[in-house]
């Protein structure tokens, strides 16, 4: 493909991107993927070219454009060499017309801007969320050890506070190694590790990972228990849990169970686990603004409503765990969000309706104290963005 054919390709995928968007459809990875599977005569150098054009003018544009012609456009005004594929050729776009409509250069949409610096993020801390992020992995202690796993992955770096985490390049192709594939690290951000570890987990207790989606959190659970004691997975989402189980058995982890729920029945379903658990993790749905490093695009689908349902069922689900901890015992609050309507203000309306209810000191080393908790950012603390707070029952 020449130059002026993978501008329009770009296009073309901006369309549908900003289109899904719009409408809540599939992310831009997932459209990306699927474009390029129905088009196998475009290359690996044209396939790098077009994503990196997508994710350049996706991250340089705060609203969601017009289309993707618009997009295209702006990201030309910064780098005037595109601007000679707009050219009329018969797979390039077409010649830019005079006072042609070019979408605006910015961070955020203007009320998520707004949201940001009520949480007292400024300008630094959101363009470090649209950076590329790195690649980060997780040894798993019941497999292998991480002095031996770095041995093999050139280039790894071992990261701070984490035992079991390092950082390799971020085209390092792991899902392909031998070692991945034995169940001997996971895939996990550095953010997402420390926040697992902040839990507290400890072998022999009885524990529930509410939102449990694909199992990230469960196994390094499991890892920090030793293999010892009980996990109880649940989700909503059936083909996300469908997943848990076969993760845990290439892991090793032979302590976790899995229980399906069904929306708005929870307390139902989980009446026989009612003042039982040691510890009980709710990683609930959230905005994912700590996530647009990876899904830049995001911030194109929140929207004030989507976020106020978010905090609606954030409220809910901490509200039945709850009910799950044993006098004693320990609750905690993680969204890979910074805003505090999903993370501080969240945590603090919880103990509020809660009398008794306690927060519990964290020194997981990064991090920055944010109400009952803390959280980590891109920018601070070279992670994606979490909340954490750990709560204690009397």
């Amino acid at each position: 493909m020449n130059p002026s054919a993978r501008l329009q390709a770009a296009i073309d995928l901006l369309d549908k991107i900003t289109a899904a968007a719009r409408d809540q459809g599939a992310s831009a990875d997932t459209i990306v993927a699927r474009w390029f599977a129905e088009r196998r005569y475009a290359g690996s150098k044209d396939r790098r070219a077009i994503r990196e054009l997508v994710y350049d003018a996706i991250r340089m544009l705060g609203e969601r454009p017009a289309s993707g012609r618009a997009a295209m456009l702006a990201l030309a005004q910064r780098r005037p060499e595109l601007a000679e594929g707009f050219d009329g050729s018969s797979y390039g776009p077409a010649p830019i017309a005079p006072d042609e409509p070019v979408a605006q250069a910015g961070l955020l949409p203007a009320w998520l801007a707004r949201a940001f610096e009520a949480s007292d993020l400024g300008e630094d801390e959101q363009a470090a969320l649209l950076a590329r992020a790195p690649l980060d992995i997780r040894v798993n202690p019941l497999k292998a050890d991480p002095d031996a796993i770095a041995a093999t992955l050139p280039g790894a770096m071992p990261l701070e506070w984490l035992p079991a985490g390092l950082r390799l390049a971020s085209d390092t192709p792991v899902e392909q190694l031998p070692a991945y594939k034995d169940g001997q690290f996971e895939v996990q951000d550095a953010g997402s590790q420390l926040v697992s570890l902040a839990a507290g987990a400890e072998p022999g207790q009885r524990v529930i990972d509410l939102c449990a989606g694909g199992g990230g959190k469960t196994l390094a659970l499991a890892a920090a228990m030793a293999n010892q004691g009980v996990i109880l997975a649940c989700d909503v989402d059936r083909p996300r849990l469908s997943r848990l189980m076969p993760r845990a058995e290439r892991a090793g982890v032979t302590i976790a169970g899995t229980r399906l729920l069904n929306p708005g029945r929870e307390p139902e379903m989980l009446a026989d686990q009612l003042d039982r658990a040691d510890l009980v993790l709710v990683d609930a749905p959230c905005s994912g603004t700590g996530t647009w490093r990876r899904n830049p695009e995001a911030r194109w689908r929140l929207t004030p409503e989507r976020l106020a349902r978010y905090v609606a069922t954030q409220a809910a689900l901490l509200d039945i765990a709850a009910g799950l901890v044993r006098p004693g015992g320990a609750l905690v609050h993680i969204v890979c969000s910074l805003l505090d309507a999903e993370g501080a203000g969240q945590a603090e309306a919880f103990l509020a309706r809660h009398p008794g209810w306690t927060a519990a000191p964290l020194a997981m080393g990064p991090g920055t104290p944010r109400g009952p908790g803390l959280r980590l950012t891109p920018l601070r603390d070279s992670t994606d963005g979490f909340f954490v707070a750990k709560m204690t029952r009397p």
